[in-house]
């Protein structure tokens, strides 16, 4: 059966190393920090101004001051830091950042990304997704295999604006995980949801990949 958003999250987890500083973006990735593997050690950072961030709160003890960059309620440890948008930025744009887990409308064969605006629709803002995608050493995207029509969202090149060019390194869907050794390689098919084959997967995938 397909992954559901929290195996999705657990997965994106597995990549996560000891001593890694690691941005995750709105939405499942923010599921992520649920699902740090015990016995290591992982810095999450928010663009908002936030190195240190703590689990979710429990009912009744939010904090309306402590927000990450999805305006979620979240928690602070003891070693938190807090600063402004520049340096926030600063290290995202320096390569201080291990890694970041993003969401995606569109992800192209070639690693291009499209997440930050839909044309015709309200845009909030921008978000830090351009500079994220551009500064940190790794991009693994979390996103459902298809659109709510239908329509694959892992696809020969990208009809919504970019977000980056060849910057994707891993894919994680509700069906499977696809990762590339480099950004000249092509996306490779290394994990199936349990139940899904490979058949289905390449159905429903328009981009190139190979097995």
């Amino acid at each position: 059966m397909p992954w559901s958003r929290n195996d999705m999250a657990a997965r994106a987890a597995r990549e996560l190393q000891d001593g890694f500083y690691v941005n995750l973006g709105i939405g499942i990735p923010t599921l992520v920090a649920n699902y740090i593997p015990a016995g290591i050690t992982v810095t999450l950072q928010s663009e908002n101004g936030m190195l240190g961030i703590g689990p979710f709160p429990y009912a009744g003890e939010e904090d309306a001051d402590l927000i990450n960059a999805g305006k979620q309620t979240i928690s602070e440890l003891p070693w938190s830091a807090y600063f402004d948008s520049a340096a926030s930025f600063a290290m995202i744009r320096g390569g201080k950042i291990d890694l970041t887990v993003l969401g995606a409308m569109e992800v192209a064969e070639n690693g291009d990304i499209a997440n930050w605006m839909i044309p015709g629709k309200m845009i909030k803002g921008m978000g830090g997704a351009m500079d994220l995608v551009a500064g940190v050493k790794k991009i693994i995207v979390v996103m459902e295999h298809c659109a709510k029509d239908g329509s694959p969202k892992f696809i020969p090149a990208c009809t919504q604006p970019l977000t980056g060019r060849n910057v994707v390194d891993m894919v994680i869907t509700d069906l499977a995980l696809f990762q590339r050794a480099d950004h000249s390689a092509p996306f490779r098919l290394v994990e199936c949801a349990p139940g899904v084959t490979a058949d289905e997967i390449r159905a429903k995938t328009t981009a190139h990949f190979v097995e």
